[in-house]
């Protein structure tokens, strides 16, 4: 399958709070994340696209990769448990803390619902402030992959956010044929989980 990344960085904040949160949600940052459960969110929000390059991690790598120092997960909970979340990853550079959205979207009973420009608001505007809450230096900038193997309005809620585009790659991927679902993707039983990728 032929993938096109693009990748998305702005070098400021935006001039504009994010919007409110309808009040049938709640928005709650969680740091020190179980692996367990960032897996289940990677796989309950990327399990109707084609998330499936980290469903083959061991433990350990989830372990390695939420001990960054201010890594932060912003979690959007509704009616039923998590509706989506944003995960930020954070890389310290000579001019300053690097935030990369590692992690970004909605649960399926969550989309079409207006949340996912308000919960990439919020989760830009945490990463810029990230130094307030953790001991890394100031932000100086904010970034994210996005790909064709993304939601279909994934692009358009970043750029409109202010994220701009600063580089594009296309790949050949071995992919499922169609994406696995939430479910087998948060480990429910099926056939067998595709290979891999990335």
């Amino acid at each position: 399958m032929k993938v096109t990344i693009t990748t998305l960085q702005m070098h400021r904040p935006s001039s504009h709070a994010p919007r409110a949160l309808p009040d049938e949600v709640r928005l709650e940052r969680t740091v020190a994340v179980a692996p367990e459960y960032a897996r289940f969110l990677y796989g309950l929000v990327g399990g109707p696209w084609f998330w499936t390059d980290r469903l083959g991690w061991t433990r350990e790598q989830w372990v390695e990769e939420l001990e960054v120092p201010g890594t932060e997960f912003w979690v959007l909970y509704g009616e039923g448990g998590p509706w989506g979340y944003v995960h930020l990853h954070p890389l310290v550079a000579a001019d300053g803390t690097h935030v990369e959205i590692r992690y970004f979207g909605l649960a399926e009973r969550a989309i079409g619902r207006g949340l996912g420009g308000p919960l990439l608001e919020h989760g830009i505007a945490a990463a810029w402030s990230l130094a307030e809450r953790t001991d890394v230096p100031p932000t100086t900038r904010v970034w994210v992959h996005t790909c064709t193997l993304d939601g279909p309005a994934a692009l358009a809620n970043y750029q409109a956010r202010g994220l701009v585009v600063c580089g594009t790659e296309e790949t050949d991927e071995d992919m499922p044929g169609e994406p696995l679902g939430s479910w087998v993707s948060t480990g429910g039983p099926a056939s067998a989980v595709a290979r891999p990728i990335g």
